[in-house]
């Protein structure tokens, strides 16, 4: 069946985990020792700071020339390579130069024993990464606001201070002996004056304009969203977007009754969207493995991502919107008619929750709330099967 809103948002992907798996850079070698390359080869050069002295070592290159292992006295400088690591999504390590091309393979392995701790936590950090992206969809309920208490409204700070007026330079003894240098010192403070004055001007004229607009917010989120059903639009909008949240997701929500009911019809993400993969992180070696996830986990993870995500949205209304005494969630899928092959709405869930039974949630306890139990003590229609599967169904009428 289709389901017409007056309001459709998307809740945009935000950063939860703040990892980089883009690499991380140094210049091999401590101070005063680098590593060289060029058509003769590779070599290692280490030298004393300050004195002059220095070393060379071919790793690699040209084997008929013989490799230099001496120490001179030199001011030559050696010449350092800036080489980065990095980590792809199949766990696989790569050290480039400054232009992208790969080091070679004795080098690479230089630098493994140089900054051995600086790539083991960035394989940790990749390896968090990919584990988080996989924890993070069935935990969206956890941090559901608590909806027992009425929205405030906290003004920040002004950002800037009022100026500090000048303090007046006063005319000392060989200054008042001569009326020119008296002079210059008068227009000295006059012109100091002038710009306080006119900063102060501008500061007091910015400060009243903000003091203004805290002011309608505070009225806006403080008296307006419990009368004004627009307003109630707004600030539910501004929740939903405020969140982050791990995928695009459409929602469509639907005010009425004066902001008692609200009606949410959500486009769910596909079981195919689902991250397959973990990762570990081998105790011996400097390596990330990668391993597809089995097909039931995955199912299991898109059923923990559903329930979470009604959870989360149901939620997030009755915490935004304190005149609302019931909010209906319908969550569809979008999936290929057996029939014609065309791409249709499934809905796949579907529950009405009055505000009275969602306040017996201990908002303290989220982290050991399964959200699929949690939500079968409401009014739910869900057809799921033992392996996780969804079935269609018919939602609440709107």
């Amino acid at each position: 069946m289709a389901l017409r809103f007056r309001k459709s948002i998307k809740l945009a992907p935000g950063v939860r985990w703040n990892f980089s798996g883009s690499g991380s850079s140094w210049t091999l070698g401590p101070r005063g020792a680098s590593i060289g390359i060029g058509k003769r080869g590779t070599y290692l050069n280490t030298g004393i700071p300050g004195t002059g002295l220095s070393s060379r070592t071919r790793l690699s290159g040209d084997s008929s020339r013989p490799a230099a292992s001496n120490i001179s006295r030199t001011t030559q400088p050696s010449t350092s390579v800036q080489m980065t690591c990095g980590i792809s999504e199949d766990g696989t390590l790569t050290f480039t130069d400054a232009s992208g091309n790969p080091m070679p393979e004795q080098v690479v392995e230089l630098a493994k024993k140089q900054n051995r701790e600086a790539i083991q936590g960035l394989i940790q950090t990749k390896c968090d990464e990919i584990n988080g992206r996989v924890e993070v969809l069935g935990k969206l309920h956890c941090d559901t606001p608590d909806c027992k208490g009425a929205p405030r409204f906290r003004a920040p700070e002004f950002a800037s201070q009022p100026p500090v007026s000048p303090v007046p330079k006063v005319p000392g003894f060989i200054d008042r002996l001569f009326k020119s240098r008296a002079a210059r010192i008068e227009e000295v403070n006059r012109l100091a004056a002038e710009k306080y004055e006119a900063a102060r001007a501008t500061w007091v004229r910015d400060k009243g304009e903000f003091d203004a607009q805290m002011a309608e917010r505070r009225y806006f989120v403080e008296r307006l969203i419990y009368t004004d059903v627009p307003a109630m639009e707004r600030f539910l909008e501004e929740s939903l977007q405020d969140i982050t949240w791990p995928r695009e997701t459409e929602v469509d929500f639907d005010i009425n009754d004066g902001g008692a009911t609200v009606h949410l019809d959500v486009d769910l993400p596909e079981l195919e969207d689902m991250p397959a993969k973990l990762a570990a992180v081998p105790t011996r070696g400097l390596k990330l493995s990668v391993k597809e996830m089995a097909a039931g986990k995955v199912q299991k993870l898109y059923s923990d991502h559903v329930h979470s995500i009604a959870f989360r949205l149901i939620g997030e209304v009755f915490a935004a919107l304190p005149q609302s005494q019931l909010v209906t969630f319908s969550g569809y899928s979008q999936r290929r008619s057996k029939t014609t092959g065309q791409l249709s709405n499934e809905y796949l869930i579907s529950v009405r929750v009055q505000r009275t039974d969602w306040q017996r949630v201990d908002f303290q306890g989220l982290s050991a709330i399964e959200a699929a139990q949690a939500l079968s003590r409401f009014d739910l229609i869900r057809n799921q099967l033992k392996s996780g599967h969804f079935k269609e169904i018919t939602p609440h009428q709107t």
